[in-house]
């Protein structure tokens, strides 16, 4: 099978691997944009596939796709770049061919179960084998175990990679970060009768093991696509990819307070949890500017656009969503009016898009740019409108859609929490006010923007570069500058 410049057969097993990984990612990419259209729809019209496809189902589906989709897009990046920071074939490939199969398999089987079983009683049973009931973390037990391994095989796929070959400060980060990345995940496996200690534990999950954990997951990606895209010095993003993992150890686990307001927890974490929790984002984004000043002083050439142009949307993203987004939330004298509202939905689309999706897209081209044999993808690169429309759109549409949900989240804050104190009779008036009603409205509208984003950029990664016949260029610093860094 040819795929543009090359056959699908040249490429290595790990390159081979990773296609199969992002494919799945995208497909689930656009299920989670599908699956938050049903219910923008529901918001507005309640009664919509009633007893068919139920909100509390569907918006399940919608944040599992998400969670599942992004994953799959980070190991898909892992296995891209292992064996060209290695410098060594993948050891374990029919371990790692084995995960990806029954990795897919149990994802697969998980949604069906999720879609067909849609109500009933809760119990042991159905705890193993239906919903463990805990949001964001719904899979069923055996699903939790099964992550858990596929975890574990990934790691030592790349772990073994890497000692088969050699190591450098990239590789070292990634393999201490796949072991928390299949550690953390134990901590939601287990429950408590105590409700305050038994959420403690769940977000060690849902904070650490799918923010900090990802976060330093992200960071390694992005040191090695700003080498690929930009020629950017290792020394540079290896020293910021340093300070990232000490901010994680340093305000990360401190920062992961701002969840412990309202469940019991001593009072001490209100200070605590406001003040570090906003401090995650920064190292990425100096690493990007570092990067992309250091460029600049040498002639700033690129050899891959869209995959760069992902890469600083992904920088300024994760600062604005994860950063600004959050910390405008995060101060307990401000998360005591916010929290649970469409406020905390706002930052959520806001800082997940920006973090995580626009890293995994931009790696996608890099490796679309090897599938067309290594071709020019920058300056008068054939249908660049195409990927520059779909990030426009995607964008647009996401932060259209983060301040909709804004609007709607300041107006229940101020009617359900300020002035109704909480009551249910509150809750329903907050959900009733013009501001809210107006803002799903707008909250659709920018929605269906985005998912007409989507589809065109899964288009433009079908024909990206496929007309073009130029080669890559080489990024090497000259002489005087190598000599620097």
């Amino acid at each position: 099978m040819t795929l543009g410049g090359i056959n699908y057969h040249e490429l290595s097993f790990a390159q081979r691997l990773s296609v199969k990984y992002f494919t799945v990612a995208m497909v689930l990419f656009l299920a989670q944009m599908l699956f938050g259209l049903l219910a923008g729809a529901q918001f507005l019209w309640p009664d919509f596939l009633f007893g068919v496809l139920d909100f509390n189902v569907n918006r399940m589906v919608h944040i599992n796709a998400m969670v599942v989709w992004m994953l799959y897009g980070f190991i898909g990046s892992i296995f891209w770049l292992v064996e060209d920071e290695s410098g060594v074939p993948l050891v374990g490939p029919r371990i790692a061919e084995a995960t990806f199969w029954v990795l897919t398999l149990a994802v697969t089987v998980v949604v069906v179960v999720y879609l067909v079983v849609q109500s009933g009683p809760g119990n042991q049973w159905t705890l193993w084998l239906i919903n463990e009931g805990r949001e964001y973390i719904e899979a069923p037990r055996w699903a939790d175990i099964g992550i858990v391994l596929c975890m574990v095989a990934i790691f030592y796929n790349v772990a073994g990679t890497f000692v088969a070959g050699r190591w450098s400060g990239i590789s070292g980060v990634l393999v201490l970060d796949l072991i928390a990345l299949a550690g953390l995940y134990l901590a939601g496996m287990f429950y408590t009768t105590n409700l305050p200690m038994d959420q403690y534990w769940w977000w060690w999950v849902i904070h650490l093991w799918v923010e900090a954990t990802w976060e330093v997951l992200v960071g390694c990606i992005m040191a090695w696509g700003l080498i690929k895209t930009l020629g950017a010095r290792r020394r540079i993003v290896t020293t910021w990819l340093y300070i990232e993992v000490a901010l994680m150890f340093g305000s990360g686990i401190l920062g992961l307070g701002h969840h412990y307001f309202w469940i019991g927890t001593p009072e001490y974490w209100l200070g605590i949890g406001g003040f570090f929790s906003a401090l995650e984002p920064i190292p990425l984004v100096a690493m990007v500017v570092h990067a992309v000043y250091d460029a600049g002083r040498h002639s700033f050439r690129s050899n891959n656009h869209p995959a760069l142009a992902w890469l600083i949307a992904h920088a300024f993203g994760n600062f604005l969503g994860a950063g600004v987004w959050g910390f405008m939330q995060t101060l307990p004298q401000i998360n005591m009016y916010t929290h649970g509202t469409q406020w905390s939905s706002s930052h959520g689309h806001l800082a997940f898009f920006g973090a995580y999706t626009t890293i995994v897209v931009a790696f996608i081209y890099l490796a679309i740019q090897r599938l067309r044999g290594d071709v020019w993808m920058s300056a008068g690169m054939d249908g660049a409108w195409r990927w520059k429309w779909a990030l426009a759109l995607l964008h647009i549409g996401m932060v259209g859609m983060s301040i909709a949900l804004l609007i709607a989240g300041y107006e229940q804050s101020f009617v359900e929490r300020a002035v109704g104190g909480s009551t249910w009779q509150a809750y329903f008036a907050g959900q009733t006010q013009p501001w809210f009603v107006q803002a799903m409205w707008w909250r659709m509208a920018f929605g269906v923007l985005m998912t007409a984003g989507l589809v065109l950029l899964l288009v433009d990664f079908l024909r990206a570069g496929a007309q073009e016949t130029r080669p890559i260029k080489s990024l090497a610093l000259p002489q005087a500058a190598a000599a620097g860094g």
